[in-house]
């Protein structure tokens, strides 16, 4: 795995929950430290750690889980799914260093990482129990009912994944029979916010 992923928090008893932040495409785990930090003081026994993906970003120096160069809506799911291996590999890997099973584990994505995260749940096994998208998107609707619980948090001045297409998923997870919830936060553009996770919250 890759050495530039960052463990926030590693308790010193037992972790009894492992969170996964996946970061988006051209940035780094440093991205998602504040969402990190809202998961750590959630849980002091998590074990807390965002993740490199292994693939340079071909946009600019950060990485990237999958090429967006002339990603459309026709190719997006075959890009993401030869990416879940790998994805998968990395999730499996913190997995067994924290000691935790997929039904204790939540992934926190943000846009190109929630969108991978939210790809996992549609597996047959997802790799883990919660998944958190912020101003994420599925590359594909899913259809079928998930095992794992999904947050889809997104802003309403998001120019890059529009609102709707959180609407529209939490829809069709509500139709579905997946346990999910929809937090819209006014003003907020494509960022990984941690006013959306104080809204998720309160709420």
């Amino acid at each position: 795995m890759s050495d530039r992923s960052i463990v926030v928090q590693a308790p010193s008893a037992s972790p009894n929950q492992l969170v996964v932040l996946t970061h988006g495409v051209g940035s780094e785990p440093q991205s998602m430290l504040g969402l990190a930090h809202w998961f750590c003081a959630r849980n002091p026994l998590a074990f807390v750690v965002s993740i490199a993906s292994a693939q340079p970003s071909d946009i600019s120096s950060g990485l990237q889980w999958f090429s967006v160069i002339g990603v459309t809506e026709h190719n997006r799911q075959a890009r993401v799914d030869a990416a879940m291996p790998s994805f998968l590999a990395a999730i499996a890997h913190w997995q067994q260093k924290a000691n935790v099973d997929a039904a204790h584990t939540t992934i926190a994505g943000f846009s190109q990482g929630a969108i991978m995260a939210l790809e996992s749940t549609k597996l047959p096994a997802p790799p883990a129990a919660e998944v958190f998208s912020f101003s994420g998107r599925f590359a594909e609707l899913p259809t079928q009912r998930s095992a794992s619980s999904i947050h889809l948090l997104h802003g309403t001045a998001d120019s890059v994944m529009p609102v709707h297409l959180a609407t529209a998923a939490h829809t069709q997870l509500q139709a579905l029979g997946t346990p999910a919830t929809l937090t819209v936060i006014e003003g907020i553009g494509h960022q990984p916010h941690p006013l959306m996770l104080k809204e998720w919250n309160d709420h």
